[in-house]
């Protein structure tokens, strides 16, 4: 079957293609109201679907903006994720999603596609912000580029975060009120920039194990961050003979990995195991048990981050270089070892 085009369109609503097209983009010449409904009628009956690729591409604004993701299986990226393309379809904006599976190559290969379909900006939780492009405040043809969760490596950078290190200094100072006279960090790793999240999440451990007075050395067990390999790290870590009795992990998947590890060995928690994240993804309120973190404010990052997008793209002028930083705030629940009944964040 043929494709119905503009002119079948125009010929059966005895008009030209002109104003056909004033009709289905509503300007910029004002059609009288006969005249538009016999072109919306010809449309009709002809199942006449404008080309709205051809249409964005002519006028250099397609109303697409592109994310990349590590990992779109993990719950915090994808609740992330959730949250952006919610406030992109509240300025009428439609989201791509890439997952770079942590790879600079792969990252990069999205970021190259979603520039070539020419999208109104790009939001990225990048691994690597020296990717060419990040660095910046615009993707070097003037897309707007703005860093999600990860800090930017220049002062050029633009980038959305939360107070990572003061959110994990507070959960850690709650697990040292417990009365514990260390507390272990899961999930840290030596290989992580100085502006990634979990970075400053561990500087905020340090942090508060300084302000007690307590050592760091040794109490460091760099994680995966999915569960299922942090399960299998976390055995190691609490079958080893001087285990840790309380332990701040960086992420709610590496703890909800620890939480099993505990399970498969006996370890009950928070009788003989403390345990506190980061994130508050959903499923930390039916952990077993449920599980004392960190939320960030998801819904405001990613509102602030298609803002910045868009406000460069139609000012026509860089976001303002730098980080907006969001408040980062401790959720209690039991596996901390407060008492049943005490949930609150």
């Amino acid at each position: 079957m043929a494709r119905v085009t503009r002119d079948d369109v125009a010929r059966a609503a005895g008009t030209s293609t002109a104003v056909v097209s004033y009709v289905i983009n509503d300007g910029p010449r004002p059609v009288a109201a006969a005249t538009r409904a016999r072109v919306l009628a010809a449309v009709d009956e002809l199942g006449y679907r404008p080309n709205r690729v051809a249409q964005a591409m002519a006028r250099r604004r397609t109303n697409l903006i592109g994310m990349v993701v590590p990992d779109a299986r993990q719950p915090f990226f994808a609740g992330l994720a959730h949250m952006v393309e919610q406030a992109a379809a509240e300025r009428g904006r439609l989201l791509l999603i890439g997952n770079s599976d942590y790879a600079d190559e792969r990252e990069a290969h999205y970021i190259r596609a979603f520039l070539g379909m020419q999208v109104d900006g790009l939001i990225l939780v990048t691994q690597d912000p020296a990717v060419p492009g990040v660095a910046g405040p615009d993707a070097g043809d003037g897309t707007p580029v703005v860093l999600l969760h990860h800090r930017a490596e220049t002062e050029h950078g633009v980038a959305v975060v939360a107070d990572d290190e003061g959110g994990a200094r507070e959960v850690v100072r709650h697990l040292l009120e417990h009365g514990h006279a260390e507390v272990h960090c899961f999930g840290g790793t030596f290989a992580l920039s100085t502006n990634d999240p979990v970075t400053a999440r561990t500087a905020g451990w340090a942090a508060a194990l300084a302000d007690a007075g307590l050592p760091t050395e040794g109490r460091l067990t760099p994680a995966p961050f999915d569960r299922v390999r942090a399960h299998a790290e976390a055995l190691a870590l609490l079958s080893r003979p001087d285990r840790p009795r309380a332990v701040f992990c960086a992420t709610d998947d590496q703890a909800i990995g620890l939480l099993r590890a505990a399970d498969d060995l006996g370890i009950r928690v928070p009788e003989d195991l403390a345990v506190a994240g980061f994130d508050d993804i959903a499923e930390a309120v039916i952990a077993g048990p449920p599980l004392t973190t960190v939320a960030t404010a998801q819904g405001e990052m990613a509102r602030a981050a298609v803002d910045l997008v868009l406000t460069a793209r139609e000012g026509g002028t860089p976001a303002p270089a730098g980080a907006r930083t969001f408040p980062a705030r401790m959720v209690v629940r039991r596996s901390c070892g407060c008492r049943p009944g005490a949930d609150r964040g």
